[in-house]
C-alpha cells in the first residue's frame, strides 16, 4: 500500500495541474476568440503578462485548442484537382507538407472530413482501418455526444499470440463521441489458414462484416511494406513473414492486406492469414486513404493503380510524386 502522505501530495497535484490547464485553456480562449492582448488576459486572470504568455503555449502544447485554416491554398488545391482527374477519385484534398513530416496537418483535415458523418442526426455507420495516422485524426476530433452513430473497424488489433496493437481507432473514437464501436475481434493476422477460417466464422465477425458492408464512408491507413514497416514495427507479421511479402513483391498494404507496385492484391504469404474483413478490388464504395510524404508515395501509387481506394486525403509532398 502508498503511503498516506504521498497519496494526499499526489491528489493536491492533480488538482493544481487541473486548475493549470482551466487557466491555460481560459488564457487561450480570451486570446483566439476573444481578442485580448497578453496584458488584458494578464490582467483578467491576475496574473503576470509572462505568465499569460506560458499559459496561452501550454493550452496550444496540451492541445486544449485545435486551428482549422478556413482559406485553402491554391497551390493544394490544383494538386488535389489534378490528382481527382488523374486518378478517378470521388474526393481528395491535399494539405501543405510538414517539415518534421508530421502527420497533424493529414490529422486536422482528416478529422474536419470525418466531423461531416459524425455530425449527422442520421444514425450513420463509418468504417475504418487502424494506425498513427488514423489514430492522430481520431484525436483531433472534439467530443461529441452522437450514440445514433455505429464506428466499426474492419481489421483486428491483435498480434498472433494476443498483444493489442497501440493504434486502435475505433475503440477510442467511441470515447469521444458516444457511438457505438464494433471492433474486429482476431488478430490482424491468423496463425494458420484453418484458425482464420475459424474466427471469420464466428457471429461477432459476422456482424462486424455485415456493417462493414453498410458503411457509408470507410477511412483507412496505407502503410509501406520493408525495414521498420508499420505491420512489423507493430508484431502483426514477424521477420520471416516480411521476408516473404517483400520476396513476393509487397509495396503497401491497406488494413493488413499486401499489394504489389500494380495494386493487386497477393494470392499468397501473409495474406492467406489477413483476419480482417476483406477488401474489394476495385473497390465499389467511398473509401477514403488518409496517408502522406514521400516513404508512403510508391504505396499510395500502388493502391490508386490498383483501386483500392477512390477517396484520398494526402500532403503536398506526396501528391507531387503522384502526379509525377
Amino acid at each position: 500500500m502508498g503511503e498516506p502522505g504521498s497519496t494526499q501530495q499526489n491528489t493536491v497535484s492533480r488538482h493544481s495541474r487541473e486548475r493549470k490547464l482551466d487557466l491555460a485553456a481560459h488564457a487561450a480562449w480570451l486570446y483566439y476568440i476573444a481578442d485580448n492582448t497578453q496584458e488584458e488576459i494578464a490582467t483578467k486572470l491576475e496574473v503576470s503578462r509572462q505568465a499569460a504568455q506560458r499559459l496561452v503555449a501550454l493550452a496550444v502544447s496540451e492541445k486544449l485548442i485545435k486551428f482549422r485554416l478556413d482559406h485553402p491554398l491554391s497551390s493544394c488545391i490544383a494538386q488535389a484537382e489534378a490528382l481527382r482527374d488523374k486518378f478517378e477519385l470521388l474526393t481528395c484534398e491535399v494539405v501543405p507538407s510538414g517539415s518534421d513530416g508530421s502527420r497533424n496537418g493529414l490529422g486536422v483535415c482528416g478529422a474536419a472530413r470525418l466531423e461531416t458523418y459524425l455530425s449527422a442526426k442520421t444514425p450513420t455507420t463509418v468504417a475504418f482501418s487502424s494506425g498513427q495516422t488514423l489514430r492522430t485524426v481520431v484525436e483531433e476530433v472534439p467530443a461529441m455526444d452522437q450514440p445514433q452513430h455505429k464506428v466499426v473497424s474492419i481489421i483486428g488489433n491483435m498480434t498472433h499470440y494476443g498483444r493489442a496493437g497501440r493504434h486502435e481507432v475505433v475503440m477510442h473514437l467511441s470515447e469521444i463521441t458516444g457511438a457505438s464501436a464494433y471492433p474486429v475481434p482476431t488478430p490482424v493476422v491468423a496463425t494458420s489458414i484453418k484458425e482464420r477460417k475459424l474466427l471469420q466464422t464466428q457471429q461477432s465477425f459476422l456482424t462486424v462484416k455485415s456493417l462493414v458492408e453498410q458503411a457509408k464512408v470507410t477511412f483507412v491507413g496505407v502503410g509501406n511494406v520493408g525495414p521498420n514497416c508499420p505491420l512489423h514495427e507493430s508484431g502483426f507479421i514477424n521477420d520471416d513473414e516480411l521476408a516473404e511479402l517483400m520476396k513476393l513483391g509487397a509495396v503497401g498494404e491497406i488494413a493488413g492486406w499486401a499489394y504489389d507496385e500494380q495494386g493487386l492484391l497477393l494470392k499468397k504469404g501473409t495474406n492467406a492469414r489477413v483476419a480482417g474483413v476483406p477488401l474489394d478490388q476495385p473497390v465499389n464504395r467511398l473509401t477514403i486513404a488518409i496517408a502522406g510524404g514521400q516513404h508512403k508515395a510508391n504505396a499510395l501509387l500502388a493502391a490508386l493503380k490498383g483501386k483500392l481506394i477512390n477517396g484520398l486525403i494526402t500532403d503536398a509532398a506526396a501528391a507531387q510524386h503522384l502526379l509525377s
